[in-house]
């Protein structure tokens, strides 16, 4: 039997002790390419719509990059100087944006003003432009700044120009409708200083009416803040409901009024499971 070589017998010696590393250094390159891919991992789905510029795929709620709708319970007025329930036909209009095709979100990471929401780059299944950009260049929501990945300013001073969608009217920014500050500046071709006084009090109105299966009732509170919050929600179990008048917010479920920056009141039982 031939014998190896000295430089032979010394190359295979080197192979075996670099085994390890020719055995570890792929399953890396393996998890590194994963853990790349799940950052900004494309969902698609069916969506379900929770507000005007918020879908849920799966297990996931997506804030859409950019955008700022209406909130559910907000209203706006119309260019006929009515009151519109602008927050409900926000969601309304996003629906048919979707009209039941798939939905495709890139993932852009965890939101950091909306608590338990992603951000995300949504597309429908033969649309070119996102839904992004389709909702604030038909004037249905405004554009938001900071934004991840797109800057909308210019689809929104479009939609501003040709007063399409809120914009034919007079509305307060949603931040605004969202903190209950009544006094920022109001948007929209029907806004008149002559009647700011009157037009406010329909944008903020004291009495909110409850959007359609949305019961749970929200109060601004100094005191959540100690705890992080912007305020207190009541259930309907609670026994500080009935007495709760007049709401300044109302949610359709305990993660969006979670996500709002409300907490729930403490004399409020947790729901019992079926």
């Amino acid at each position: 039997m031939h014998t190896p070589s000295a430089p032979f017998r010394m190359s295979v010696t080197h192979m075996k002790r670099q085994n390890p590393l020719v055995l570890i250094w792929p399953a890396v390159a393996i998890v590194f390419v994963l853990s790349f891919l799940a950052v900004g991992a494309a969902r698609a789905a069916t969506a379900v719509v929770r507000d005007g510029d918020t879908i849920q795929l799966g297990d996931v709620t997506y804030r859409l990059d950019g955008t700022d709708a209406p909130e559910l319970d907000q209203i706006c007025i119309d260019d006929h100087a009515d009151p519109w329930s602008c927050g409900v036909d926000a969601r309304e209009q996003l629906s048919k944006l979707i009209g039941g095709r798939t939905v495709h979100c890139d993932d852009l990471g965890p939101d950091k003003i909306f608590r338990n929401r992603h951000i995300g780059v949504c597309r429908v299944d033969g649309d070119t432009a996102s839904l992004n950009q389709q909702l604030v260049g038909q004037g249905l929501a405004v554009s938001v700044d900071p934004a991840v990945k797109l800057h909308l300013k210019d689809d929104a001073a479009s939609a501003k120009a040709d007063n399409r969608g809120l914009w034919k009217g007079c509305f307060a920014s949603p931040l605004d409708f969202r903190t209950g500050k009544k006094d920022g500046p109001l948007m929209g071709a029907s806004c008149r200083a002559d009647r700011d006084r009157e037009i406010r009090s329909q944008l903020f109105p004291e009495d909110l009416a409850m959007p359609p299966s949305c019961s749970i009732k929200a109060k601004f509170a100094v005191r959540a803040r100690f705890t992080g919050n912007v305020g207190v929600y009541h259930l309907q179990g609670c026994r500080s409901y009935a007495g709760l008048t007049r709401p300044d917010r109302w949610f359709c479920s305990e993660d969006d009024a979670k996500a709002a920056g409300f907490r729930r009141a403490f004399n409020c039982r947790a729901p019992r499971t079926k």
